[in-house]
């Protein structure tokens, strides 16, 4: 399975995951969606900033899920993992009501050749893709022609 995260512009997560000092992706939610139940070790995950193309590539190396969450255990996860993951305690108050969290540690992360995607019955919502091989929702470039 291949995975498409969508991130967030105004954060610069994607830039800090190509830097390095962005090793976890996390996922918080308040029921279980995309990548729950679809994202396994091995994986690859593809990364672009919401309206921008694909940039970056990496691993899923390892996936820890937590359930039950509440707003002490919120505080715990950030405490622990908050500077891999790119936010700091004041990241609690936007996600406290969140009910679970997958932290996924990222490896072999690398820039690619940027192409866009077709989000077409995803939901033009969607932050996760899952889907059996990128290149199936790879936008074609098909040359206009002039008369």
């Amino acid at each position: 399975m291949e995975h498409l995260a969508i991130l967030s512009k105004k954060k610069r997560l994607l830039e800090k995951i190509i830097s390095g000092s962005k090793t976890i992706e996390s996922r918080w939610y308040k029921s279980k969606k995309a990548p729950f139940n679809t994202l396994s070790e091995g994986d690859l995950i593809y990364f672009k900033e919401s309206g921008d193309k694909v940039i970056a590539k990496a691993v899923a190396d390892k996936i820890i899920i937590f359930n039950e969450l509440t707003p002490e255990k919120i505080k715990d996860i950030i405490l622990e993992y908050g500077d891999r993951i790119g936010i700091d305690l004041s990241y609690a108050k936007e996600i406290n009501d969140k009910k679970m969290c997958m932290l996924v540690f990222l490896k072999n992360v690398e820039k690619i050749e940027p192409f866009e995607i077709n989000k077409s019955g995803f939901g033009i919502m969607s932050a996760w893709i899952s889907v059996e091989s990128i290149p199936k929702i790879k936008k074609i470039d098909i040359p206009s022609q002039i008369n």
